[in-house]
């Protein structure tokens, strides 16, 4: 079974899955390179506090 396919069923996957899908829409960045960004974005937007969001 591919990661991929893994990490589509839980939460997180899903949202690493959104996001890649608007950072490869909106550049010419393969599905490694969008991924591993998104996985910044995330963990950037996860650690501002809950009262900023």
């Amino acid at each position: 079974m591919a990661a991929s396919a893994v990490l589509l069923k839980t939460p997180y996957g899903r949202r690493v899955e959104l996001v890649k899908a608007v950072i490869q829409d909106k550049s010419k960045l393969d599905d490694d390179q969008a991924r591993e960004i998104a996985v910044h974005v995330l963990h950037a937007l996860d650690s501002i506090p809950e009262k900023m969001r």
